[in-house]
């Protein structure tokens, strides 16, 4: 039996999870809950690392004895050491404005066609190529770590960078798996020399999941002297894939949260240019493993009417949805205007005037909208990964938050008119601790084992297709002008 801790950070909360991992057993119990969001500082929008690094550090004191723990987090956002290894400003929310334009002045000078041949990642204006270019690198920028990393290096004083995380930078060669010097020589930095570029210096050596990263430094930390501090899949949609309880390859997964991701785990990447027409995504998965996915905008769109709203009552919010009448009204929840903070009810308002639709009327009715829309962006998000993969699915798995939705749940079968298996809910924690488990010790020699393990020891609950498939192909074509 191994006994670790999992950080496990995301868009909007943290937490710090105590896991037991053991035969037959699969535990996980929630140590410390705490806010994460952006900050707003002279017009730009940071994450408050030393907060998130106390509400760490207030979690593991509460652990009790550890054998390690292992930390993840959301992708693209990173922070920058100086030569002495110390941080030079709060990192930048990936929300924030400073990439508006950037990415179509990088792909004038590399085009989206070479960088997905190298990187095979998804257009999204705010990936790390592109915040990377927005400003110039302080002269003292000597490391960029990401998020995980640069907590785990906060713990233990080591400095390296794991690589689920490292390939959603855009500067990660996908095939090579590392770094690609080539794509980092040509960004067009402000600031760089004339033929634009990065220091390579500034890129750390990569890790691997499972491997041990270092102890932590009792007297900067609080904590017991030796616990290991373990890299895991540390992009929590990685972790995330490791707990989707799956008995097969033939399944598909949405970790639904702020951000849906909706995927596949393929053998190896997918570098066609229908690939990249259709803005997919090859991620790096734990054991080798990729990630072939793409974003969709998720529950981000509920959550911020609900903070425009004051409403903090999901489940009548979801009751009342349920009463409204199916397809009044559809959006494209991908829409360039949904993606920044803002007044997200009148934001759906305007995407409906302009496309010809009468507004929703209540708020039941913009939750109806919502959830309808994204089970929309589902169906044809898996339909075509389906099609470029060449790979049949008989299971939907949706996991994470998102999976406690039930109405979305149903909507989402009914969309996609495969079955969805919802759960577990703590998915990125889970993942989290069985690559610890494994790197401890544990009998756990492959994903399969290790789903096995979940699906023993979780409750998942099952969703059927209901209602008229008609119905679904008409509403898509609505939305996105495809049958």
């Amino acid at each position: 039996m191994k006994r670790v801790a999992a950080v496990d950070l995301g868009a909007s909360s943290g937490r710090v999870m105590c896991a037991e991992v053991g035969p037959s057993v699969l535990q996980l119990r929630e140590l410390n809950r705490f806010w994460n969001g952006p900050v707003r500082v002279h017009g730009t929008l940071h994450w408050d690392m030393l907060h998130l690094y106390r509400s760490v550090l207030d979690g593991l004191q509460l652990a009790g004895p550890i054998d390690g723990l292992g930390i993840d987090s959301w992708a693209v956002d990173y922070g920058l050491l100086d030569r002495a290894g110390r941080l030079l400003s709060n990192p930048v929310h990936y929300r924030d404005s400073r990439t508006d334009g950037v990415m179509e002045r990088v792909l004038s000078v590399i085009p989206a066609a070479d960088l997905y041949a190298v990187t095979g990642l998804q257009q999204l204006p705010f990936n790390t190529i592109y915040q990377l270019a927005a400003e110039e690198l302080p002269a003292d920028a000597a490391t960029l770590l990401m998020i995980p990393d640069l907590l785990a290096y906060w713990l233990t004083g080591e400095i390296g960078v794991e690589r689920t995380n490292a390939s959603t930078t855009q500067l990660y060669d996908v095939t090579a798996r590392d770094w690609s010097d080539e794509l980092i020589a040509r960004v067009p930095a402000p600031g760089a020399r004339s033929n634009g570029g990065l220091p390579r210096r500034i890129f750390p050596r990569l890790r691997e999941p499972g491997d041990v990263i270092g102890s932590v430094l009792p007297d900067e930390t609080g904590l017991a002297p030796g616990i290991p501090v373990i890299a895991v899949g540390s992009h929590d949609t990685a972790s995330a894939v490791v707990a989707v309880p799956a008995e097969n390859e033939l399944f598909a997964y949405i970790s639904s949260g702020t951000w849906s991701l909706v995927g596949l785990e393929l053998d190896a990447p997918v570098l066609t240019d229908e690939a990249r027409r259709a803005n997919f995504t090859n991620e790096g998965g734990v054991d080798g493993t990729t990630r072939f996915l793409r974003n969709v905008m998720g529950l981000w769109i509920l959550q911020e009417c609900q903070r425009i709203w004051g409403d903090d009552d999901l489940e009548e919010l979801l009751r009342a949805a349920a009463d409204a009448p199916p397809f009044a009204v559809l959006i494209d929840p991908d829409a360039p205007e949904f993606l920044a903070p803002g007044n997200m009810p009148a934001r759906i308002d305007e995407r409906c005037r302009a496309s010809g639709q009468e507004p929703p009327r209540s708020r039941g009715a913009v939750v109806r909208c919502i959830l309808e829309s994204l089970a929309l962006a589902y169906r044809r998000t898996l339909r075509t990964a389906q099609a470029i993969a060449d790979q049949e699915v008989d299971v939907l798995h949706v996991i994470g938050g998102g999976s406690q939705n039930e109405l979305l749940c149903q909507l989402t079968a009914d969309a996609c008119g495969v079955p969805v298996l919802a759960g577990p809910v703590e998915a990125s924690a889970l993942g989290n601790v069985l690559v610890q488990a494994r790197a401890l010790g544990e009998p756990l020699p492959d994903l399969g084992a290790m789903r096995a393990l979940v699906r023993s020891t979780h409750s998942l609950r099952r969703y059927d297709p209901q209602g008229k498939p008609a119905d679904w192909d008409a509403a898509e074509s609505r939305v996105f002008g495809t049958r």
